[in-house]
């Protein structure tokens, strides 16, 4: 069974504890005097994203476009993931956002919550070569309340000035401190830390879940994370693991794989990733239940799963598109020129040993191991 509603409250105070002040970012200037000045107009809608490098991919792939086609403004606001804002607008009942990119556990969960609203019967365009919609996403790209834009990853990247010879390689030099000293950067969270740690310690990513179905497997990763816990430099924005690595507060990092292209391609930053034991997930628009303009936000979402807008994200940052038709166009950056292909997640010879994130798995046991894993990160 999934979370109740009151195991989703607890992640809700969790979130709450360690998340960070929230940066809104909007293209017009309005006062919030009373909840009534939230309402926006007819032809606006807000959406929430992640910040930084893939904001302004959204923002020149999508957001720029779709207002040019339909007149509808869209205002934009940053958040680090989760349900905790979310659940306190629909409990409230002062919803002031509409679309939010969000983790596919998190989608799953706030659409079994009715935090999310329906988008099943959404009548998406044919692919640009003509492939019938149906057979153009790729598997379980959408869901009754979400619609799927792109393939990203958490995996690991290093600073290579840091190493002169024999760099690392593999998920199981991320945890080897006797050959590569030094701190570690990691998400807070228990998502993808488990998996990328039982991967590291010899399980193979069709076993993953299996192993990690168990009071054993889950033992197995804490002891895996219990190697390099004295030197973990814990982040929660998608921003702070360049960072990071840029100022050499760790010799590596778990990061969002876009987050490590961009500081490669655009800021000319010395890092490499490494594909092995990676994490895939999808990357879900879905609508807030309760939103004040569900029409506005349902043409967005559509907008969104075009071949084109696909293809243009793609194009912008290393995150794969789940349109067949939009491999096709899927060419090189369109500002520096740089071949995309051999930077996205699933590219061939990037997806040798990674897992793909089970949503179904982690909306069943989230709130126990993030209770557990906040337990961990205190002792």
């Amino acid at each position: 069974m999934c979370p109740t509603r009151a195991a989703l409250q607890l992640l809700f105070d969790w979130e709450e504890r360690i998340s960070q002040a929230v940066h809104m970012r909007v293209w017009a200037t309005y006062s919030f005097i009373t909840f009534a000045s939230f309402a926006l107009s007819a032809e606006e809608l807000t959406f929430v994203s992640w910040g930084g490098s893939i904001e302004k991919v959204f923002i020149e792939a999508i957001i720029k476009p779709f207002e040019e086609e339909t007149g509808i403004k869209v205002k934009v606001e940053d958040f680090n993931g989760g349900l905790a804002q979310i659940l306190s607008q629909v409990e409230t009942g002062k919803v002031h956002w509409d679309v939010v990119d969000l983790e596919t556990h998190d989608e799953l969960l706030g659409c079994d919550e009715g935090l999310l609203e329906y988008v099943g019967d959404l009548d998406f365009t044919d692919g640009s070569d003509g492939t019938p919609a149906e057979d153009d996403f790729f598997e379980y790209a959408n869901s009754d309340c979400s619609v799927g834009t792109f393939v990203w990853a958490t995996a690991v990247a290093y600073n290579r000035s840091i190493f002169d010879a024999d760099p690392p390689q593999s998920i199981s030099d991320f945890f080897n401190l006797e050959k590569y000293p030094g701190k570690r950067g990691l998400r807070r969270t228990p998502v993808a830390n488990l998996e990328m740690a039982l991967m590291a310690d010899g399980v193979a990513p069709n076993d993953l879940y299996d192993v990690l179905s168990t009071r054993e497997g889950i033992d197995r990763a804490f002891r895996k994370l219990d190697q390099i816990k004295d030197g973990i430099v814990f982040w929660e924005a998608g921003a702070q693991p360049p960072q990071l690595l840029a100022d050499r507060e760790v010799v590596m990092t778990t990061a969002y794989n876009g987050r490590i292209f961009n500081a490669i391609n655009s800021e000319n930053q010395p890092f490499v990733v490494i594909w092995d034991g990676h994490v895939q997930d999808y990357g879900q628009f879905s609508i807030v239940t309760g939103s004040s303009n569900v029409e506005n936000a349902r043409k967005f979402l559509v907008y969104s799963a075009r071949t084109e807008s696909m293809a243009g994200v793609s194009n912008r940052i290393a995150y794969s598109p789940l349109r067949r038709s939009s491999w096709k166009l899927v060419d090189k950056h369109l500002k520096t020129g740089i071949d995309m292909h051999p930077h996205m997640p699933t590219a061939p010879e990037n997806s040798e040993n990674f897992v793909l994130h089970n949503a179904e798995w982690w909306a069943q046991h989230q709130d126990d191991l993030v209770e557990r894993f906040s337990a961990w990160m205190s002792k």
